[in-house]
């Protein structure tokens, strides 16, 4: 059983910085993927980042690249994603997640926990 929370969400200005962490409670292994998504009113959620924990890759969604930067850390039990040079469009709800044997880290249905979720209102 694993246990994500999530944090560091809120309102920003658009071209504004956040960081979002996810603590990680229970076990977790290298035959896991932590991944993050979102969903914004009236939309399907969608896949923002991911990381394995067997080799450290990261993906990202074509519309976050170059902005968002998702890291592990493994001291603290956490993970987080960077978020940098918002746009009104990144306005959604994020949640991390993790799954084990992911084969495509884009589709939630691979994952197999999931967070509350934490707010982020990027403002024009």
């Amino acid at each position: 059983q694993v246990q994500l929370v999530e944090s560091g969400g809120g309102l920003v200005q658009a071209g504004g910085s956040l960081r979002l962490s996810c603590a990680v409670s229970g076990r977790t292994s290298s035959r896991h993927a932590m991944g993050w998504f979102r969903q914004a009113p009236g939309k399907e959620r969608e896949f923002v980042a991911a990381i394995r924990l067997s080799t450290y890759s990261t993906y990202y969604a074509d519309s976050v690249k170059g902005r968002f930067t998702i890291s592990r850390d493994n001291a603290k039990n956490t993970v987080a994603l960077q978020m940098n040079s918002l746009k009104p469009e990144d306005t959604a709800v994020y949640y991390c997640s993790a799954g084990r044997d992911v084969s495509s880290v884009a589709m939630s249905t691979h994952y197999d926990y999931w967070g509350q979720g934490t707010q982020v209102t990027v403002s024009s």
